[in-house]
């Protein structure tokens, strides 16, 4: 019997959660380097997957297959595709510095009566989503899938309510309140939308009589399984009304601003650079290979849903006061370049999409640290209590500037390589919606380039004057996703050849090819 390294790669931080929370109170610094240390092995581990993973090999490799509940037909399936490689190589990249950006986020306050909650407590709830994300990246039982996307929510939930932004305009009383709404909006929104998917993953099991992913796919593709239109119909919409909510998707979205604003800017990076990913990646999975006449169905509507959500999100970033919040915004704004990729159903959309879901999230997690790094030397979230910040922490702000760059797709940057890819392929089949995307770039310009203007040049602040810049621990968190921004901007060949055979086979399941150019190159 082989070894089990996708369990492995998701256990290990489930068992580091376990162990981080064990610590003694009194030991919040070994829960810390605890915590580190976990993450680091489980990078390892999934460096290990991608080695052992050959792009051009079966679809579904490093596969495990176990019978779990038996008599409801649930088993505990695991395998990865190369789209799922490489979201578990992103996730196991993000959580060490999503650690050691939050090192002293859950420290205790001086001089305040407030009682806050344990350090170990804080770490431990990171690796529990760090495990549930990556064993969901790699689940093949529809019902295994199902019961992961509901059980990220919980630690995630403690993690945005019980341990906030402390930069908070209002009193401690009014703060705690602000953080218990979002965490609760939150839980709310995607609860809604699992038992919505719940009653749809039913529904296929009794049509298919399987949970397997596998197995329902090949009994389509052989003609076995023959589902009546309106049922596929009913059954993708529930399954895509979950997946919308967690990516979050216009205008299901609205979550996601109060949950970014009130968490720590880690945990708003393990929000969105992280869980959110799980939404995207189930539409290209689960929606596309097990519904794939309905996603036909469906997608003019989806192409419509995905150009409001690039627009609409980032009109609001240009709009905001708050630095958090803008981010949250622009976020939105390209999760709807991801999903108009996914729907565009081209090869170059599908590829640019799953690219956007790995360069989105280093290029977000750069800047939301960056910005937290500020937040927190000034004490305020607010655009308009910055100035001048570049003359006191030079070194601060240009690491701001590249990530704020990379959010609106600079050349050379790896952003740039996705979304190019994105609208390449929605104009080669939907031109209209390749114009109307377009205009996301240009607002995306605006509001990263009058954010920078306004916190980091002009006139120095006086509250801003003795701002320290950016010490190691920081300078460690930021120096290698700045490296992967420039590295894959100009080098995305690493993993265009492992995403783009995994696409191959999405293409095929729906039955669709790239459209013939209308001018053939001259001979």
């Amino acid at each position: 019997m082989s070894f089990p390294l996708l369990t492995a790669t998701a256990v290990l931080p489930a068992v580091g959660a376990i162990v981080t929370a064990a610590v003694p109170a009194a030991r919040r610094t070994t829960a810390k380097w605890m915590a580190l240390g976990f993450s680091l092995a489980t990078f390892a581990l999934a460096v290990l997957v991608v080695a052992r993973f050959e792009p051009n090999g079966d679809r579904y490799q490093l596969v495990e297959s176990h019978s779990w509940i038996k008599d409801f037909g649930v088993r505990y399936e695991l395998g990865v595709d190369g789209i799922g490689v490489v979201l578990i190589a992103l996730t196991a990249l993000l959580v060490p510095f999503v650690i050691l950006a939050g090192w002293h986020d859950a420290d205790p306050l001086e001089n305040s009566s407030s009682r806050w909650r344990p350090t170990q407590g804080f770490f431990a709830l990171i690796l529990m989503v760090e495990a549930m994300v990556i064993l969901s990246f790699e689940a093949t039982d529809v019902f295994l899938f199902y019961i992961l996307f509901e059980a990220m929510l919980i630690p995630m939930y403690f993690l945005i309510g019980g341990f906030g932004d402390r930069a908070h305009s209002g009193s401690d009383a009014a703060a705690a309140t602000q953080r218990s709404y979002a965490a609760v909006k939150f839980l709310l929104y995607n609860l809604v939308g699992g038992l919505i998917m719940l009653a749809a993953v039913i529904g296929l099991y009794v049509v298919a009589g399987s949970f397997s992913l596998n197995e329902i796919a090949e009994a389509r593709a052989s003609g076995e399984l023959d589902m009546a239109t309106n049922t596929e119909r009913l059954l993708f919409l529930g399954f895509f009304f979950a997946f919308a909510i967690k990516a979050p998707l216009w205008p299901l979205h609205t979550w996601l601003p109060n949950a970014m604003g009130e968490a720590t800017a880690p945990v708003a990076v393990l929000i969105t650079a992280v869980v959110d990913k799980v939404g995207t990646f189930a539409m290209l999975r689960f929606c596309l290979q097990l519904f794939p006449e309905a996603s036909k169905w469906a997608t003019p509507v989806i192409v419509v849903l995905a150009l409001i959500s690039i627009v609409y999100g980032a009109l609001l970033a240009v709009g905001q006061r708050d630095i958090k919040r803008l981010i949250a915004y622009a976020s939105i704004s390209h999760f709807g370049f991801i999903i108009l990729g996914i729907f565009a159903m081209t090869s170059q959309g599908q590829s640019g999409a799953t690219l956007y879901m790995v360069n989105h999230g280093i290029s977000t997690a750069a800047l939301m640290l960056v910005a937290g790094f500020l937040i927190t030397r000034r004490g305020s979230r607010l655009i308009a209590d910055y100035g001048g910040v570049q003359k006191v922490a030079p070194v601060l702000a240009g690491t701001f500037l590249v990530g704020g760059l990379s959010t609106l797709s600079l050349p050379g940057l790896s952003p740039f390589v996705s979304e190019f890819l994105v609208l390449v392929g929605t104009f080669a089949r939907y031109p209209v919606a390749g114009i109307i995307a377009t205009s996301g770039i240009v607002l995306a310009a605006l509001y990263v380039l009058v954010l920078y203007q306004r916190t980091m040049t002009g006139p120095v602040k006086d509250e801003v004057r003795g701002m320290p810049d950016l010490r190691p621990r920081e300078l460690a968190v930021i120096t290698p996703l700045i490296a992967l921004l420039l590295f894959f901007g100009v080098f995305p060949k690493p993993l265009t050849d492992i995403v783009n055979p995994a696409v191959e086979h999405t293409m095929s399941d729906v039955e669709k090819k790239d459209p013939r150019p209308d001018v053939e190159a001259a001979k």
